[in-house]
């Protein structure tokens, strides 16, 4: 699933292989798909993007957005996007086909659920979108000490587990359960641990960890659990995920520990991650 370090790679990678590009073709929701979400009629699609012009593109929070003249192409967290070269062959099922006048093309195939947004600029309604626009980003300066003990701070935020607290209700976009495994075991918190238990030294602590693991995982160019925009793994090695369960914890040794919790799966080292103070 597209979060946060991977839609920042997505965009760097999509200004570098499709601007300046013009929109030939453009085939929307030819493969049904129950959780493929679109703006408006996609049978308009062909007719909203065709001759436009590559222009630029940039992430925000789980988003993915291209500007194309006054439209937007705004993908979300479970698509996947692949750039395809003049004699490379498409994907027989996709939800979006996107072809440029070079012959190269770019495809949108949804996984589990995924939003393929196709609009003019300023007039998509869309409430997970407009929010990652306008809350800052843990790569910026912006998210700082101040603004983040705000979110902590917030009304119920105590009353939340960790888990809770960082991959519900959009209140970091991008930041959702596959990244928070490596966030938390670098803060070495337990994704049940409750926010109203940590001391002022584990909440500087946890803001560090978004930061740094954040960043780094941009840099290295998404996770390993991931795909990027030519299908290549991310070149993050995933300390917690479904790719090191029971492997020793690179800390202390112990056994990477994975349950169910709240809608999904959780990683932890039950070393270096108590639930308890």
């Amino acid at each position: 699933m597209i979060e946060l370090p991977e839609a920042a790679v997505l965009a760097s990678q999509l200004i570098g292989a499709v601007r300046g590009k013009r929109i030939a073709g453009v085939i929307a929701a030819a493969s049904p798909h129950k959780f493929a979400w679109f703006h408006g009629d996609p049978a308009r699609y062909s007719a909203l993007l065709c001759g436009k012009k590559i222009c630029s593109a940039a992430s925000f929070g789980g988003f993915v957005e291209i500007e194309a003249g006054d439209m937007r192409l705004v993908f979300s967290e479970g698509v996947a996007l692949r750039f395809h070269r003049p004699v490379e062959d498409r994907p027989g099922k996709h939800q979006l086909l996107v072809e440029f006048d070079d012959s190269s093309a770019l495809s949108g195939c949804v996984q589990m659920y995924g939003g393929l947004l196709a609009f003019k600029a300023g007039t998509c309604d869309n409430r997970y979108y407009a929010i990652a626009k306008a809350a800052p980003s843990p790569l910026c300066d912006g998210f700082d000490r101040e603004y983040f003990e705000s979110l902590l701070c917030a009304t119920a935020a105590e009353k939340l587990s960790a888990k809770a607290f960082l991959a519900t209700e959009q209140r970091i976009p991008g930041l959702g359960n596959g990244v928070l495994q490596d966030i938390l075991h670098k803060a070495m918190l337990h994704p049940k641990r409750k926010i109203g238990t940590l001391s002022a030294k584990e909440r500087v602590a946890l803001l560090l960890a978004i930061k740094t693991t954040l960043a780094e995982m941009t840099r290295k160019g998404g996770r390993d659990t991931e795909k990027d925009l030519h299908g290549n793994a991310g070149g993050y090695r995933t300390v917690l995920s479904k790719n090191t369960v029971d492997q020793p914890c690179p800390k202390c040794g112990s056994r990477i520990a994975k349950e169910a919790y709240l809608g999904g799966a959780i990683y932890y080292c039950p070393g270096c991650q108590k639930l308890q103070a």
